[in-house]
Order: structure tokens, then C-alpha cells, then sequence
């Protein structure tokens, strides 16, 4: 960086061919980024050799100063940069960016060192290792790369997205940030909330979201320990990948009405698997299938490895195909007998119950995602000109930011509840007494998730959606929010399933 310049040395260089300009007190030399500028050079040229802060943040984050910040040749003497410039790791100063428990003015009884410790470094980690991977798959629609699952795997993020339990035991979580028996649900929800903040929602389902729900029916439902153990290994450790195959093109949310079916082979040594399943995450690049099918006598769950029998093609849908979401045909396609997870025709069960855990994750991510357009809103408000005063003076603004503030902390309060009861109840108890509490929670997220896309497309205007940009954000949210409406069982369903288990629990003595 070149010594401390005046204001006067910067007009000096006020040319196309020679263009300075200031933003926050720091000097740029664009000079040789004016043909490479994305919104073109008659912008920059308008403010060659001037102060150009106002302008730069009526248009852009100061992220974008930090990607070209060696266009920066040193600041303006005497002066001191004012706009906070966010490390890897740090918290948000923005109010409502956080959650309270990490907002320094607030305390909460459920969290202690070791969930901050996680947290940290799991921002860390995310912004240096999954953020930039996640951006460039995003753009361009392909799979995760073997690189970053080694990654997760080496930290040992991938076995902490299961929840707590044995698998965690001896193992080091990020460097030894948290012991592995300690591992309780509150560091769960911090690895699902951490881990949606690089805002790329197709790549979100794409980070092994098919292992996170499928995984956890073998870690549950094994019959043989082997195999349980096997697999596990296989898969936390990022050598294989496996993905839930529940849905079909004849049932989504009736998983009653599936079509596809298992037959045991003549000498009864293997299930043979006829049928498809739809819209199945991350099913393009995975080495196993949890498959819910049709037997004799009912529904059972059966692990079944990728052969030359399972075809899979990808499907594209509103979000980015980094997500691999599949179209899979099993045609005679054979797995072990003991592949068998749970009872024969008894599957149900199975797959009720590892519903909870995936409806626990989506609520946690939804709620993060909505925190993060809060904040995108709030920064935006009070950045943005209009009229030249800033969009926050609009009294019509403040009361949207309230309605978004109350729906996320809401959001917040419950899950926080849930989890808490979650760490007190056995996996048994959880899904007699919290599948229809989760259900509920999942369908008051995404409801929330609703309002708030809606009024954050509003407060951002055209901005909210373009793809790109200072409103890139807020445009991901309202197109892809939907998704968590949908998977893991749609709004109606859910809420119906939490009055109708309620229902049972209602003492005759009130009717």
C-alpha cells in the first residue's frame, strides 16, 4: 500500500485511464478494473478522483470491497475507516442478526462454553471452507466436491449432523472444540443453523442433506450390528454416500400409497426391489439407498447399495441442481437379506420416527435463513437512499422489520424449547410424545418463512428479485423457501398430525 494520500492527490486521477476514487476512507486504484467493472464503466468514471462512499453503499456490501481489496492502495491521510470490516468467525453486530443466547446484552439458561466454542468454530469453518464451494456450485449446478466431504469428515462435521449419540464417542469434533459424549442437541441445532449461512439453498440440500436422513434409519433400525457399524464408517468418513428414497411420483406424504415393491428371492438370500422413488436429495451420487417399499404383508425399509439395477437421472427444480435431487428406477435391484432395517412390514415405524430429526433440522434451518434475510433487510434499510433519506425513516419499513423480527425470534424461542425437551427424552419417548410438537414447529417455520420472504422482496424491490446483487439474498429465499414447506412432510400434513396426536392424549374426563 502507498503512504497516506490527501483528497487533493486523489482528484488528480480523474481519468478512465486514471481513476482513483474513496469508499470509507480508503484510496482504490480502479485504473485497470474500469473494462472489468460488472456493472459497467460509465458508473465509475461518474465519480473518478471523488468520495465515492454514499454512492458504493446505495449499491453494495462491503463484502464486495473485501473480494477487490487489492484494488485498495492505502487510506486517506489522517483519516480512519469507519464501516466494520467482519473477519471469518465474527458475530454480527446488526440487532436481530443473532440469536440472544450469542447477543452480548442477553443471557439464556441453555447453553454453555462448549456450544459457543461450536459455534465459532463452526464459522469458521464454514466461511472458509463451504461458503466459496458453495457459491461456485450454486452457479453452476454441479455436486459437492470430494475435496470438502474429506473435509467435514476430518472435522468430524459430518458424524455431528447425525445428533448426539454413540457414533460421537472417541471422536475429536472440530480439533476437540466439544468431547463427543457431551454432544447433546443444542450443539446439533448450532451445526444444522451454521451450516444453511453461506445462503446458497441448493447446495444446501446438496452437503450430504441425503446422508442426515437416511443414515440415521441405520444407525436406529439395524438389525445386523456389522453392517450398522459398516456403514456408518463408510459414510462419516466420506468414502461412500447414501441418501432417504421414500417419495415417489403415487405418494409423497401418504407414504402408505407407495408403489414400489421387495420380494425375498427363491432361496430367501435377497430382497429383489422393483419400482421409483422421486425427488429423492442427493440421490444422483449416492453409493446407497434407504428405500421404502411394499412387501407381503405391509411396509418395510430395506438398505439397498447403487448396482447397474438402479438407474438415477437428475431432476431440475426451482433451486440450483447442486442439490442432485433424483429420479431413481430400481429395476431387479438386490440387497442382502439383513439389509433389512427394523421389522418386515413393519417399516412404518421406521420411517415415522426418523422424520422427527429431519423436521427438527429443517425448523433450525429455516429459522437461520430467515434471521440472515432480517439482517440482509435491516442493512439495506438503513443503507438505502430514497428520496434522499434512508428507507428505515419510512414508518411503513419499521413495521415490516417488526413483523419479520417477531416471527423469527418466535421461531427461535420454540425450537429452543424443543430442543430442550429433546435432550431430555430417550429417542423412544421423543416419538410418541414430540412428532406432532416438531411437526408443528417445522409448519410454523416455514408459514413464518412465508410472511417474511414476502416482506423482504417488498422492502428490497426490484433488487429482491435479481439473482445477483446486493437483494441475491432475499431473491434465494423467495424462490426456494418452498422447499422446506414441502420435504420432510408438507405444511397440512404436518399440522394435522400434531392436533391428531394431541388428540390421543386428550382424558376423557373433559368430554
Amino acid at each position: 500500500m502507498k503512504a497516506p494520500l490527501t483528497r487533493q492527490e486523489v482528484a488528480k486521477h480523474a481519468s478512465e485511464e486514471d481513476l482513483w476514487v474513496i469508499v470509507d476512507h480508503k484510496i482504490y486504484d480502479l485504473s485497470d478494473f474500469v473494462d472489468a467493472h460488472p456493472g459497467g464503466s460509465v458508473v465509475l468514471t461518474q465519480f473518478a478522483g471523488q468520495d465515492a462512499t454514499q454512492a458504493f453503499y446505495n449499491l453494495h456490501r462491503h463484502d464486495v470491497l473485501q473480494k477487490y481489496s487489492g484494488l485498495c492502495i492505502g487510506n486517506v491521510e489522517g483519516e480512519k475507516p469507519e464501516v466494520i470490516d467482519p473477519q471469518p468467525g465474527d458475530l454480527s453486530q446488526v440487532p436481530y442478526a443473532e440469536p440472544l443466547w450469542l447477543t452480548p446484552q442477553f443471557t439464556s439458561p441453555y447453553y454453555n462454553d462448549s456450544h459457543r466454542r461450536l459455534q465459532k468454530a463452526m464459522r469458521v469453518f464454514v466461511e472458509t471452507h463451504v461458503t466459496p464451494e458453495a457459491i461456485e456450485k450454486e452457479r453452476d449446478g454441479t455436486s459437492i466436491s470430494q475435496a470438502l466431504i474429506d473435509k467435514m469428515a476430518d472435522a468430524n462435521i459430518l458424524a455431528m449432523r447425525l445428533g448426539p449419540g454413540a457414533h460421537l464417542h472417541n471422536r475429536k469434533l472440530l480439533g476437540g472444540v466439544v468431547d463427543g459424549k457431551d454432544y447433546d442437541y443444542f450443539h446439533d441445532m448450532i451445526v444444522s443453523q451454521e451450516l444453511t449461512r453461506h445462503n446458497q439453498r441448493g447446495f444446501q440440500d446438496g452437503n450430504m442433506a441425503g446422508m442426515t436422513i437416511s443414515l440415521t434409519a441405520v444407525r436406529q433400525w439395524a438389525n445386523d450390528q456389522e453392517l450398522r457399524e459398516r456403514v456408518t464408517e463408510e459414510v462419516l468418513s466420506g468414502r461412500k454416500k447414501m441418501s432417504l428414497a421414500i417419495t415417489e411420483a403415487f405418494a409423497g406424504s401418504d407414504v402408505a400409497g407407495i408403489k414400489t415393491t421387495a420380494q425375498l428371492s427363491e432361496d430367501g438370500k435377497e430382497w429383489i426391489i422393483n419400482g421409483t422413488k422421486k425427488w429423492i436429495t442427493n440421490g444422483i451420487f449416492s453409493d446407497y439407498f434407504v428405500v421404502g417399499c411394499k412387501t407381503a404383508k405391509g411396509f418395510s425399509v430395506i438398505l439397498v447399495p447403487k448396482t447397474d439395477d438402479v438407474e438415477v437421472k437428475l431432476i431440475k427444480t426451482s433451486y440450483s441442481t447442486a442439490a442432485a435431487t433424483t429420479y431413481i428406477e430400481f429395476n431387479n435391484a438386490r440387497a442382502p437379506r439383513n439389509h433389512l432395517l427394523g421389522e418386515e412390514d413393519k417399516g412404518f415405524v421406521v420411517i415415522m420416527s426418523n422424520f422427527n430429526h429431519e423436521r427438527f433440522m429443517m425448523a433450525a434451518m429455516v429459522g437461520r435463513w430467515m434471521r440472515t434475510v432480517l439482517e440482509e433487510c435491516l442493512k439495506w434499510s438503513h443503507q438505502r437512499l430514497v428520496f434522499g433519506k434512508p428507507l428505515i425513516s419510512q414508518p411503513v419499513i419499521r413495521f415490516k422489520l417488526a413483523k419479520m423480527i417477531s416471527l423469527v425470534e418466535a421461531n427461535q424461542a420454540w425450537l429452543e424449547q424443543t430442543v430442550y425437551q429433546m435432550n431430555h427424552m430417550p429417542y423412544a419417548t421423543q416419538s410418541t410424545h414430540l412428532s406432532g410438537p416438531i411437526g408443528l414447529l417445522k409448519a410454523y417455520a416455514t408459514r413464518s418463512a412465508h410472511e417474511v420472504a414476502d416482506e423482504a422482496t417488498n422492502i428490497f424491490g426490484g433488487r429482491g428479485i435479481t439473482q445477483g446483487g446486493m437483494g441475491s439474498v432475499v431473491e434465494m429465499f423467495h424462490r426456494t423457501y418452498k422447499f422446506d414447506a414441502i420435504l420432510g412432510g408438507a405444511e397440512e400434513v404436518l399440522m394435522d398430525l400434531g392436533v391428531r396426536q394431541a388428540m390421543k392424549f386428550m382424558p376423557k374426563a373433559m368430554l
